[in-house]
């Protein structure tokens, strides 16, 4: 296998397509965002797992584009095209429909084609490969197909594409065979499926486990505030099991790509089958609703204060998703930090990794002056490098969402 098309250039696709080139393989990036497409031509990474000298090192092996002829002569085309939901909650597949007729104008005899954007169980064999039979070939005979979940946790160094087992489901035995040939040049273990159904499920369980497990914990948070019991010393003691139990922590909700969407794949897709998941979605639903509690939250610890929301200077440290990454889809922060401002409040942040919310007019502030003045502190992410133990000192309030606190010099922040 000498040449790689990628199909769609954001979190999955960019990293995958550095990680083959960097094995000497000729990789085809496509995408239909020009901005992306002039960034990768300069040398320089929009996606933090991929640092701008990578991509620099490998720039002559990628050859980013918006035309699909240029896969013709690819040895097999991996799309990774975003699958979000609507307002209603349904999968929106608009682009990889769009992807998917664009790649049969162009595809070939015994190409392979991989979907790795993360969706309900059958798309790739009821959405996919139709589309695909467009170009008059037929998948599994005349062209193979395969589906691969992404299995990207951004900001992670323990785990990375190669040292992360890949699963790999063939429309085919054949179409398996060819899908582990391709990812062995990036991974290490292929971990072969049946089907591409079950590689598209085995994603879904994977982020329903962790939704699930973060609702029951943010759930007895809850129920610990009303009680007066402390959830992180309970929390600290169950994980003191060695077997039967997995450390699980509340927060102030889901964010990212994956967990606040990946649930409601499968509740949608079982509702085809008459079917209710009401354990996956009452789970989506408690996560959802953490942001509100928080607020609730915020609102108590300012009238601890005699103060109300409307006029409080409110100071937020962190606001992406998770630790340690620039990355804000999905982020509980944004609708923490948009409730308040409704409320009145006046809201301020420091996140090292985020210079600058614009939907909602903001800019990172210097950490020492953010604390200045604050009625209330609230640790909404907990970055590595922020010493959240001034915030302790310095804070006239300050309240932990993260459990960051629970350390000497931290005996006047209230926690969730």
């Amino acid at each position: 296998m000498e040449r790689v098309g990628i199909i769609g250039l954001g979190y999955v696709g960019l990293p995958l397509a550095v990680a083959f080139a960097e094995e000497g393989l000729e990789v085809v990036a496509v995408d239909v965002d020009h901005a992306k497409l002039a960034s990768i031509g300069a040398g320089e990474s929009f996606i933090e797992d991929v640092s701008s000298e990578r991509l620099r090192a490998v720039g002559e092996r990628i050859t980013a584009t918006s035309r699909y002829a240029n896969l013709t002569k690819a040895d097999a085309i991996v799309v990774c095209v975003p699958t979000p939901l609507t307002a209603n909650r349904e999968p929106d597949l608009a682009a990889l429909r769009d992807a998917g007729l664009a790649l049969a104008g162009v595809l070939q005899e015994d190409q392979l084609v991989v979907l790795e954007s993360t969706t309900y169980p059958g798309t790739t064999r009821e959405r996919l490969v139709p589309l695909l039979e467009e170009s008059g070939l037929q998948a599994g005979h005349d062209f193979h197909v395969a589906y691969s979940p992404e299995r990207v946790d951004p900001g992670r160094t323990d785990y990375t594409m190669r040292t992360t087992p890949k699963v790999v489901g063939g429309l085919t035995p054949r179409c398996g065979d060819r899908a582990e040939e391709l990812y062995a040049n990036v991974c290490d273990e292929i971990v072969r499926v049946s089907t591409p159904d079950v590689a598209e499920l085995t994603k879904l369980l994977e982020n329903i486990f962790r939704s699930v497990n973060i609702a029951l914990v943010n759930e007895l948070a809850l129920l610990c505030d009303r009680m007066e019991i402390d959830i992180w010393e309970v929390v600290d003691a169950a994980a003191t099991k060695p077997f039967g139990f997995m450390r699980f922590e509340p927060g102030p909700g889901m964010g990212g790509h994956c967990l606040p969407v990946d649930p409601f794949y499968l509740s949608w897709r079982a509702r085809e089958f008459d079917m209710a998941t009401e354990f996956i979605e009452l789970a989506g639903k408690v996560n959802q609703q953490m942001p509100y509690q928080c607020v609730e939250r915020i609102e108590r610890a300012l009238n601890d204060q005699a103060k109300a929301v409307r006029g409080a200077r409110v100071a937020i440290l962190g606001v992406s998703y998770k630790p340690n990454v620039a990355d804000t889809r999905q982020s509980p922060a944004l609708k923490i930090i948009a409730l308040l401002q409704r409320m009145g409040a006046e809201v301020a942040y420091h996140d090292p990794y985020v210079s600058e919310l614009q939907s909602h007019g903001l800019r990172s502030e210097p950490y020492a002056e953010l604390l200045e003045g604050a009625d209330l502190v609230v640790i909404l992410t907990a970055h590595a490098g922020v010493d959240h133990g001034l915030a302790v000192e310095r804070a006239s309030a300050i309240l932990d969402l993260r459990g960051v606190t629970r350390r000497p010099r931290a005996g006047r922040a209230a926690r969730l």
